[in-house]
């Protein structure tokens, strides 16, 4: 399986390397099957370019997802100045739980819906406590 990582920021440096251990460990967890995924770390501009484009929305947001299909699960933008300012103590576990939240999109999870909103949160948290588990994380 190939993960693709891109820095496309100056916001929080991040370990591709890391992104990738994370990729293979959360992907072993959920039993995922594909040829590949590719993760951008983004600027605050770039997500909102995106979040307007696709969803008609200017502001900032912390994770989009762009599922393809079973052979290219598909690509996850994740803003790390999001995740700096919404637990400036722990940006790193913040992104990892954004790059989480991207897979299981990718996957078919949705928090649109109160019952399916449950539903995600119950997984993020149980790959976040696999990930630890495995002392896999989102590194500098």
């Amino acid at each position: 399986m190939k993960f693709s990582v891109y820095q496309r920021q100056k916001d929080l440096p991040i370990s591709k390397n890391s992104v990738r251990r994370v990729l293979e460990g959360l992907c072993a967890f959920l039993r995922i099957q594909c040829e590949e995924v590719s993760v951008y770390f983004v600027s605050e501009k770039k997500i909102c370019q995106l979040h307007e484009e696709f969803f008609n929305d200017p502001s900032p947001t912390d994770c989009i997802s762009f599922p393809v299909d079973a052979s290219y699960l598909g690509d996850i933008f994740i803003s790390p100045l999001a995740a700096r300012q919404y637990d400036p103590a722990r940006p790193y576990e913040e992104t990892l739980l954004y790059l989480v939240h991207g897979i299981l999109h990718l996957i078919g999870y949705d928090d649109i819906e109160p019952n399916a909103k449950r539903s995600m949160r119950k997984m993020e948290k149980k790959c976040m406590d696999h990930l630890k588990q495995l002392k896999l994380k989102i590194t500098p």
